[in-house]
């Protein structure tokens, strides 16, 4: 056998080199959940994968596994092999009603989902292909707020496994209310009257919270609360998605139709720019890109970040009434 020259080796490295970029382009995929047709994959190509109402969408931490709950009266949850397009792997009910947030532990043996219409959340075991384990747990709550229309009954909207606790955020009772995997409840994290805590995020003891009814963003750190608007511009604001990147918080605004900076330390205002359109449902930021669903104006607007700061790269998808975007 002939030893390699070293033109030859660089010749194998390039092409290493470039088979890993296109990896890369491959690997990265766009997909976008909501009240259209289906999930919308952009990657390679485009792709449409049908399915009722995908409002929420979340990936398998080590499995190729795509999780979508289908925001229906009589919910849905439905997991999908996503090794060549979107192949339905399992299926089962949401235990409640209007199902709008599904989430995966870290280690990928744990599944939560969020029902806003009744409240209740479930725990799913999954099993070595990602699919349903046994029956789930279900979680059901009761309490109300100061918000008569809004605030009649429980309405849970999102789950995060923390701190190996299940925490769920419930905008008709002002609580993130907490969970053991074995569905034992822990004494729930309350927030003001009033503030309809939607979308939130840990940054190890601290937590960061969006409130839906009061169009705020509240720290907690123990004992210390910060409260700050999510907005500057005054009139109707409903915060929707709250996410943490380096020591940046980022809020969409409805309403103003805006993505607000805060610094983390302190929740002061960083910058405030238009969203890209008209409702701003949910975003994701991937490295220096933000993506931003906004629902109203069928559109997933695209943004580079600059020393933090979203701005507008002219680029937009179409996308009928998106409402998550997932990168995988």
């Amino acid at each position: 056998m002939k030893a390699l020259t070293s033109e030859t080796l660089a010749s194998v490295n390039e092409l290493i080199a470039i088979v890993k970029h296109e990896r890369i382009a491959v690997v990265k995929t766009l997909r976008i959940g909501g009240y259209g047709p289906g999930i919308v994959t952009i990657g390679v190509g485009r792709e449409l994968t049908r399915v009722a109402s995908p409002s929420f969408l979340a990936a398998h931490p080590t499995l190729p596994v795509v999780y979508a709950v289908g925001e229906l009266e009589r919910g849905w949850l439905t997991a999908f092999d996503a090794r060549d397009g979107l192949q339905p792997l399992d299926e089962r009910p949401s235990e409640g009603s209007l199902p709008c947030h599904v989430a995966v532990d870290p280690t990928g043996s744990l599944l939560a989902v969020a029902n806003y219409g009744d409240g209740t959340a479930i725990i799913c075991r999954l099993d070595s292909r990602g699919a349903f384990d046994g029956d789930p747990i279900v979680l059901r709550h009761k309490g109300s707020g100061p918000n008569a229309e809004r605030q009649e009954g429980p309405h849970a909207h999102e789950a995060v496994f923390h701190d190996g606790l299940l925490h769920i955020s419930d905008l008709g009772t002002d609580e993130i209310r907490r969970y053991r995997y074995d569905g034992t409840p822990v004494e729930p994290i309350v927030l003001y009257p009033g503030t309809g805590p939607r979308h939130f995020a840990f940054a190890g003891s601290r937590l960061y919270v969006a409130g839906e009814l009061d169009g705020t963003v509240t720290l907690i750190d123990g004992e210390w609360r910060t409260v700050a608007p999510a907005t500057r511009h005054e009139g109707e604001s409903h915060p929707s998605h709250l996410q943490l990147e380096g020591d940046l918080v980022y809020v969409g605004n409805r309403g103003p139709n805006t993505v607000s900076v805060l610094r983390r330390a302190d929740l002061s205002l960083v910058a405030e720019v238009p969203s890209g359109g008209d409702w701003p449902r949910h975003f994701t930021i991937d490295g220096d890109r933000m993506y931003v669903a906004n629902q109203r104006s069928n559109t997933v607007t695209v943004f580079t970040l600059r020393d933090g700061v979203p701005e507008p790269t002219g680029e937009a998808y179409d996308v009928e009434s998106p409402a998550c975007v997932l990168i995988t």
